[in-house]
């Protein structure tokens, strides 16, 4: 055994080219998660600063909101109040409701103006039907769940297979397998949500200019707080694409390992 198959032997399960790409992969994990984390820091300042800027119109995020809401016939739509730290903004389908955050619900800030329009643009979508509206209201569920499957089947699956079944570990490799289609599903549908998140800020734009609620200048500087959400979100879609690939590579690895044994 030469020095690499020593060194990355215990990482690749017996392989030193599975063990190299583990390594790979666990590096790209670190430096994509280093720079989602400086965005989230930048994000963060051009949130806040411009939280404190008034908007011309005099609108709090709430009012923004519900202005479009009305002018766009839904009124049965609510407004809430939302407790979570940066993004607690969001619109939901199920419930009927705009959520803000507390920091923007009651500020006459271009940052609460952009969060109560743009949420309330997803409704006007899904009331018009959109077809990429439509399919994220239907696709939820797998896309906030999905990741979560993953842990929960491969720990049944050691469970089945040492305490109940007694098996050498092909249940646990079938439910680790189920639990990466899940992930790599939401990952897929994740896209479909960036599509339609991108949508209702070009939306947010025009509405904003129909009703004459901001000037050019500040449309400008909400532009800039979306791009960044938008770059953040690209860095978690990412992210969860390489977090994918490093738990597919761990179960090759796995395979492999169980395969040399037999």
């Amino acid at each position: 055994m030469n020095f690499w198959e020593e060194l990355l032997g215990e990482a690749g399960n017996g392989n030193a080219m599975l063990g190299l790409a583990i390594l790979a992969v666990g590096a790209l994990i670190l430096l994509i998660a280093l720079f989602s984390g400086i965005v989230s820091i930048v994000l963060g300042i051009k949130y806040f600063k411009f939280n404190r800027r008034p908007n011309s119109a005099g609108l709090t995020g709430v009012e923004a909101a519900r202005k479009v809401l009305d002018v766009n016939g839904l009124e049965h739509i609510k407004v809430k109040t939302v407790g979570s730290l940066l993004f607690g903004n969001s619109y939901s389908h199920y419930f009927k409701k705009v959520r803000l955050r507390r920091l923007t619900r009651h500020k006459k800030s271009v940052t609460a103006l952009a969060m109560g329009v743009q949420k309330a643009a997803l409704a006007v979508l899904d009331k018009e039907g959109d077809p990429d509206m439509r399919r994220r209201v239907r696709l939820v569920p797998l896309i906030n769940f999905g990741p979560l499957a993953f842990i929960p089947l491969v720990l049944i699956g050691a469970l089945l297979d040492f305490f109940v079944l007694h098996t050498d570990g092909w249940v646990t490799i079938a439910l680790t397998a189920l639990g990466l289609l899940f992930y790599l599903l939401a990952f897929v549908l994740s896209l479909m949500t960036l599509k339609t998140e991108k949508k209702a800020q070009e939306r947010a734009y025009a509405l904003l200019r129909e009703n004459e609620m901001a000037i050019e200048e500040e449309i400008a500087d909400i532009k800039k707080i979306f791009r960044l959400y938008n770059i953040q979100y690209v860095n978690d879609m990412v992210l969860s694409a390489l977090e994918l690939l490093y738990y597919v590579l761990q179960f090759a690895a796995a395979v492999s390992d169980g395969t040399s044994k037999n």
